[in-house]
């Protein structure tokens, strides 16, 4: 439980935050403002704003919960996972987007393929981030209800309202340069959980031969390759394979919420760093919140329901004041990950939707204004679909079974529409559902086809083959798309474009 310091050290940080909230509410005055922060945003902001945006409040619980339960092989979706496929985007991927001058990734697969392959993926990015936020919002109930005693849904509640609040008033720059405040809460918060419990279990060594004495079981938790004989849903093919190859370039290349943010960067040079930068930074994660679900399996052996270590081992190794700190790093990977989904929805929703079926030739304040009020009936949605999250053995599991089922076939699509100038959009159509449907019966029948419980790293390997397979086979047999219309939009044609227009252009100031 909190007591009179920790409550100060929290509200002292809920002011603060609702203040730069407020204060940035002062630069919005059109809808790129406020989705793109008027492409103003240093390298160095976007770069922490994407890794707190992808390590936050469910990293804090799930993350360290699915290391009690497994062990440090979960550390691969940082290591193995995220750095390779960030250092893929900045390379290739996001000057790919900033020279082809796109909003949303909807928008691109649209003008690549056409209409209802655009509204559809912008459906299901809806869908996604919705139930992502739910996800997010029960991590907060969690813990709060751990700390506080309060009810988890008065908790998801509260938590709405403040954080739906100040994301309303200041669109993406109050969303990112909060979310600078919030990286460096959130690894302080971490690094003292760190020490606290390593200096408690007397260092790394007695750690692990404490867990080695609770029993075979455990004889993995220091592994980062395990056998596909293991019951884990963490195998190394599922790992390489639907990990590697998949859901983590799918995740950096195609997620509106990350992909979003080098958008509104000063320039290209900007864009390309900010997602070098991150990658430097999620390095460090595994070691901020995987070992701290070891230290807890050290230190409190039994806890059933392994969501529940992190919370157990704040209230077992924190004093007064300290435990306010990590409470309000807690809140600060809450937050930001709200935040981001809730921009990036929005953006969605008044680009793909609103302005594309609904009204299409209004103001641009207009934009504004729905962009806000989709925000606010976002986050009421959230709340709605938070229980969901209690179904699963684990919310970091559910949110992979999410990301799993759409995400192979987002990016087969997505590589083959920037690479291969073959590709149709009757393709790109087919792919995108098939991939979507085969994934969901894959899903559906996990107890048959698959030996382990939990095999979301499989089916997002299949749904992406699947995807790649259909859109091939049907591009193959339609007509091609016409240069004028692919011009521009397959990356080789964008690089061309611009070096020419750069040449023009030096041709002209040479004049």
């Amino acid at each position: 439980m909190l007591n009179g310091i920790d409550y100060t050290i929290v509200l002292l940080y809920f002011a603060g935050i609702l203040w730069m909230g407020y204060y940035f509410k002062n630069f919005v005055h059109t809808s790129t403002d406020y989705f793109l922060a008027g492409k103003t945003l240093p390298f160095w902001a976007i770069g922490m704003s994407i890794v707190v945006t992808d390590i936050g409040a469910v990293d804090f619980i799930g993350l360290t919960g699915q290391a009690y339960r497994y062990g440090i092989v979960v550390g691969n979706f940082d290591w193995i996972g995220s750095v390779p496929a960030m250092i893929l985007a900045a390379l290739v991927f996001v000057p790919y987007y900033w020279r082809a001058g796109v909003f949303t990734i909807p928008e691109y697969l649209g003008r690549r393929y056409n209409i209802y392959v655009r509204t559809i993926h912008a459906c299901v990015w809806l869908l996604i981030l919705t139930l992502n936020l739910g996800i997010i919002l029960w991590a907060s109930g969690v813990l709060l209800s751990e700390l506080m005693g309060w009810s988890i849904m008065a908790s998801i509640v509260l938590t709405a309202v403040v954080v739906g609040l100040y994301t309303i008033l200041g669109g993406l720059s109050a969303v990112v340069m909060t979310d600078v405040i919030q990286l460096v809460v959130m690894f302080i918060g971490a690094i003292a959980v760190l020490i606290l419990g390593l200096w408690q279990l007397g260092g790394w060594g007695a750690m692990v031969d404490k867990i080695s004495s609770l029993g075979p079981q455990y004889a993995d938790h220091f592994s980062l390759i395990l056998s596909p004989n293991k019951n884990t849903p963490y195998p190394w093919t599922g790992i390489f394979f639907g990990l590697a190859l998949v859901l983590a370039p799918a995740y950096f290349i195609a997620n509106q919420a990350i992909v979003q943010r080098s958008l509104g960067a000063i320039n290209e040079w900007h864009a390309k760093a900010s997602v070098l930068w991150g990658a430097f930074l999620k390095m460090f994660i595994p070691i901020l919140f995987v070992v701290p679900g070891l230290i807890a399996l050290g230190l409190i052996p039994g806890i059933e329901d392994g969501d529940r270590a992190f919370p157990a081992l704040i209230r077992q190794l924190l004093p007064p004041g300290m435990t306010g700190l990590v409470f309000a790093a807690f809140f600060a990977g809450l937050m930001s990950s709200v935040d981001s989904a809730l921009n990036s929805a929005a953006t969605i929703w008044t680009k793909d939707i609103y302005e594309r079926f609904i009204k299409r030739d209004a103001t641009d304040l207009h934009y504004l204004r729905v962009g806000r009020l989709f925000t606010g009936v976002l986050i009421i949605f959230a709340v709605l679909s938070a229980p969901i999250s209690d179904l699963f053995e684990g919310i970091y599991l559910y949110i992979q079974t999410i990301f799993s089922i759409f995400q192979g076939p987002t990016l087969a699509i997505l590589l083959l529409g920037m690479f291969w100038r073959r590709t149709t959009q009757w393709g790109g159509l087919a792919g995108l559902v098939g991939g979507i449907c085969v994934a969901t019966i894959l899903y559906l029948l996990k107890s048959t086809l698959f030996t382990i419980d939990d095999p979301f790293l499989y089916i997002a390997w299949w749904s992406f083959m699947s995807g790649m397979i259909i859109a091939v086979v049907v591009s193959l047999v339609t007509a091609p798309e016409p240069l004028d219309k692919i011009r521009g939009l397959v990356y080789g044609m964008v690089l061309h474009d611009v070096e020419m227009q750069n040449k023009l252009q030096d041709k002209l100031a040479e004049e």
